[in-house]
């Protein structure tokens, strides 16, 4: 169930200190369902979903295959994507069917049609949410929603019991999702809006307080666990990138084997 890289790295383990820790699939199950399509221009959510799901076969994050599946769960026939380029936890565009499609985050989806736009009012609070743009124009955001493990909260404690005297959640998701996630869980910090590059801020940062561990599970996640003092990758379920990377990998998908 454990594959420990080095002897190095399980000594390491009784030095550490900081836990940064990721979101999706490393503290919620990984496994988000969308919950609603909302269009902001003139296609149906249906067809919004199809052009989204369509590029997101591009892409291994588990958002993005969370949307191919409810596109596949409608019967919808996705087209083949062309020209597609990944900033890896930030968002996908790519070409399909003649149309320019970019898929992401907020500030991802704003860069790459070289615009902001307005969000849209009366969302829930906390809700996971992707923004679609269609040839430059913001075209709707999907909604998902991804649950906590269970029984979080009594492994951050046995972590402290353990020695672990910080634990900092590191993610790509906004800063309500990150806070609706953490609440009532016994974090010190919640860094939010990451890029890749700013988890690996994070992770350095924190060894003002001692070595570091980084948890994580995404493509994203990488850079970060490689710069960890030990990096743990979820990998029953994870990106391959992350396996690599990491010096200890969970080969089940169960975060209390921490």
């Amino acid at each position: 169930g454990i594959l420990i890289k080095s002897g190095a790295a399980l000594e390491t383990l009784g030095r550490i200190r900081s836990l940064v820790i990721d979101k999706t699939g490393t503290l919620t199950v990984g496994r988000p369902e969308v919950s609603q399509i909302l269009p902001t221009g003139p296609l149906e959510p249906v067809a919004l979903l199809r052009l989204a799901a369509s590029l997101d076969q591009a892409s291994q994050h588990v958002v993005a295959a969370a949307i191919v599946a409810d596109a596949r769960r409608r019967g919808l026939m996705l087209a083949i994507p062309a020209d597609v380029s990944e900033t890896p936890g930030e968002g996908v565009t790519g070409n399909v069917e003649g149309h320019r499609v970019a898929i992401g985050g907020r500030r991802f989806v704003s860069t790459a049609i070289g615009k902001p736009f307005v969000r849209r009012e009366g969302l829930s609070h906390g809700a996971l949410t992707v923004h679609v743009a269609i040839d430059g124009v913001h075209a709707g955001i999907i909604v998902l929603s991804d649950r906590l493990r269970d029984g979080t909260g009594d492994l951050l404690t046995r972590l402290r019991d353990l020695g672990i005297e910080r634990i900092v959640l590191a993610t790509g998701d906004r800063k309500d999702v990150a806070h609706a996630v953490t609440q009532g869980l016994a974090v010190d910090a919640v860094r939010a809006e990451l890029s890749p590059d700013q988890k690996v801020l994070v992770v350095l940062s924190e060894r003002k307080n001692g070595p570091v561990m980084m948890v994580g599970d995404g493509v994203n996640d990488a850079p970060a666990l490689a710069a960890a003092d030990v990096g743990l990758a979820m990998g029953a379920r994870g990106a391959a990138a992350s396996a690599q990377a990491a010096d200890i990998v969970l080969l089940v998908d169960d975060l209390a084997r921490l």
